[in-house]
């Protein structure tokens, strides 16, 4: 027996514990543990190093540019010409204040209305229920074609308009049914206590229901955010007025179909390299994600694996 009164096993038994143990369970070799740290290093060099070659030519001069053919990996003569082009005036400036906009008010949208959907589904009796979340689900397995979208936005006077962008993609049913998922599985007498208090939906939504699910909706909030910021492929159909395009469809524009942007774009006389300010676009459309992304991240794990696991 050890001083803390647990019966000592023998060096025999101590081997055949460690002989029974899953593979899974015993500990990293040193060569192991090294090929991994090898791997994790290289996997990340290939992530960082476009970033960095992206971030370093559109600080870079024109001279150092046309030596390099195009990229700079480290700039010798740094320059934030490009981004003070850009946000200086024209296309480029007022499709980040589009982006900015409708990814604020329809994230913002997407969570009440995702959020008030899933707990009414969430409660067992509400009438229709039952005959709603069927339509859900039926979206996740046959999604609406590209046609018929653009017949409804059309039918409904949206064409060119901001709304658009958000009224047709506002519910997400993916989302929609791990806020149900977390809301099912907060205990039955909470809901029970605060009737009894009586308290009626609205508040024990607000005041119950929302701070146990801080991290879901982080979680669920940060998708739609994404969503929004990063979707070009509704506004190059919807938008005809190449002065309301958000920042990607820009991106895709004067970047991916390598168009070149005019003084008269950007509002300026004197232009800095394309080069330059094609990559300074492309830094500020994953800027804004990159920035939010490290505060949510601990919310990933527990709002989604909560939110998707009963019990």
């Amino acid at each position: 027996m050890s001083s803390f009164g647990f019966p000592l096993r023998t060096k025999g038994e101590r081997q055949r514990i460690r002989e029974e143990r899953p593979a899974w369970e015993e500990p990293p070799t040193k060569i192991g543990s090294a090929a991994k740290a090898v791997v994790i290093t290289v996997i990340c060099a290939v992530m960082v190093l476009p970033f960095l070659t992206v971030l370093s030519t559109s600080l870079a001069s024109r001279k150092e540019i046309t030596e390099s053919g195009g990229f700079v990996l480290i700039p010798s003569e740094p320059t934030l010409e490009a981004y003070r082009t850009i946000l200086s005036g024209g296309i480029v400036s007022r499709a980040v204040i589009v982006s900015v906009l409708i990814t604020v008010v329809g994230t913002a949208l997407s969570l009440l209305t995702t959020i008030a959907l899933a707990y009414a589904l969430s409660k067992r009796g509400v009438p229709g229920s039952k005959p709603i979340l069927l339509m859900v689900l039926f979206t996740l397995l046959f999604a609406p074609g590209m046609v018929p979208m653009y017949v409804v936005v059309k039918e409904l006077g949206l064409l060119d308009s901001y709304w658009s962008l958000i009224l047709p993609v506002l519910i997400n049913a993916f989302n929609l049914v791990v806020l149900r998922a977390f809301f099912m599985n907060i205990p039955e007498e909470l809901y029970q206590a605060a009737r009894i208090d009586g308290a009626g939906d609205w508040r024990i939504l607000t005041r119950i229901v929302l701070p146990l699910s801080k991290g879901v909706v982080a979680v669920v909030g940060l998708f739609y955010a994404v969503t929004y910021w990063n979707a070009f492929f509704n506004a190059m159909l919807y938008l005809n007025d190449s002065g309301k395009w958000p920042i990607q469809l820009v991106l895709r524009t004067y970047v991916v179909q390598n168009k070149s942007m005019t003084a008269d774009q950007l509002g300026i006389a004197h232009m800095p390299p394309q080069q330059s300010l094609s990559m300074a676009v492309v830094m500020l459309a994953l800027l804004p994600i990159l920035a939010l992304f490290p505060f949510l991240q601990k919310y990933f794990t527990k709002g989604v694996l909560t939110g998707a696991i009963k019990g």
